[in-house]
């Protein structure tokens, strides 16, 4: 994860190689400059019973991997399968782009940032699963 910057509010948790830390009383900037640091947003973190839907259930296994909580070998095949059966379903330019560049960071051992193209597609899959409530 070289080059990283996390941006963090007041008061602010994060979680970086199994270690909680949280921000003082102001805004701060923190470069992540080891690779491959495993870092979670404790505010973006995704809770076991939210993850009920296909994208919300691979952000939660690859936010596994940054916890430490699961085998990141095991995981990427679970993964991988994951993000070929949505490629079937969201086949839009944009949600391709996405997952496309998951996959890539999931193969580069840079789960963060598979996590983060993960979640840009919650809102999508969102839209997708209202409409076809409607």
């Amino acid at each position: 994860m070289s080059g990283l910057v996390l941006k963090l509010g007041p008061r602010e948790r994060v979680l970086i190689n199994g270690a909680v830390i949280e921000n003082g009383d102001r805004r701060s900037r923190l470069s992540i400059v080891t690779p491959k640091a495993n870092i979670l947003r404790l505010r973006d973190a995704i809770h076991p019973e939210e993850a009920r839907t296909p994208v919300r259930r691979l952000c939660y296994m690859t936010q596994l991997i940054l916890t430490g909580d699961i085998d990141p070998d095991e995981a990427q095949r679970q993964l991988l399968r994951g993000i070929e059966e949505l490629s079937r379903i969201l086949t839009d330019p944009d949600s391709r782009e996405l997952l496309n560049k998951a996959t890539t960071s999931l193969l580069d051992g840079q789960y963060y940032q598979s996590l983060k193209a993960l979640r840009s597609l919650i809102p999508r899959e969102d839209r997708l699963l209202a409409a076809r409530q409607q």
